[in-house]
């Protein structure tokens, strides 16, 4: 079984749909989403609307809480409060509805599929071994598939030990039996990892490997829909940056 796992498509359509374009040519056998369908963005209603219908499964991400209402928007920069007004405004009631309905949580094919943690699965964000060993202590899982930093990862348990990995691109990771893992498959639409490219992942469960990919979108056409939305400057010019 060959699923393809993205997360933090941040309302970005140009690379959404580079995305999944890769992925049509990949085939993998299902497709599910680590949340943060909105927020930053500026096409937040398609975004959905273009994804929902290929998803297996997908969970909430704390942008989509907040877009919803269904958490407070304090304790965000005051860009992403910014853009979070901005989305719930832009949202239709059929996609708003959708976003406040998705699970903290999910499995699938053997894999435990949360935004930020397995420990905290909304709002954690695990940006190394130390917080990555409290996750691995907080549930039964074998592989967890993550995002919620923008940045690709492997955390790797094996034995008392947990260490971080890199992953580069098209080089399968291999994901052995012996040990236990929290994949974080980086992010579609706002990748903050120093590369501006699109990032998704394959995880093959008969291979047992992880693979990440990096695709290049217009970068440009997504930056002037977000000047015409007014959306905040910096968020615009990240992009770029891959910051």
């Amino acid at each position: 079984m060959r699923i393809g796992v993205i997360s933090d498509i941040h309302a970005n359509l140009e690379a959404l749909d580079a995305v999944l374009a890769h992925l049509d040519r990949e085939r993998p056998d299902l497709l599910v989403c680590l949340g943060d369908f909105v927020g930053y963005g500026p096409d937040p209603t398609a975004c959905v609307e273009r994804l929902r219908p290929r998803l297996a499964a997908a969970v909430l991400g704390n942008h989509d809480a907040a877009a919803t209402g269904a958490r407070p928007i304090d304790d965000f920069n005051p860009m992403a409060q910014e853009a979070i007004v901005w989305t719930q405004g832009a949202l239709s009631d059929a996609v708003r509805d959708y976003l406040r309905a998705l699970p903290e949580r999910e499995e699938r094919e053997g894999l435990l599929l949360v935004h930020g943690s397995p420990r905290q699965p909304v709002e954690e964000y695990l940006l190394d071994a130390r917080r990555a060993r409290a996750s691995f202590a907080a549930g039964g899982f074998r592989v967890a598939m993550v995002g919620h930093t923008h940045q690709p990862a492997v955390f790797e348990e094996a034995g008392s030990r947990v260490a971080t990995r890199g992953l580069l691109p098209e080089v399968p990771f291999p994901l052995r039996s012996a040990s236990r893992y929290i994949v974080n498959v980086g992010s579609v639409g706002q990748p903050r990892d120093g590369d501006p490219r699109a990032a998704c992942v394959i995880v093959d469960t008969h291979a047992r490997t992880a693979t990440l990919y990096r695709v290049a979108y217009p970068i440009e056409v997504t930056q002037t829909k977000m000047e015409a939305a007014g959306l905040p400057a910096a968020l615009i010019e990240r992009l770029a940056l891959g910051r």
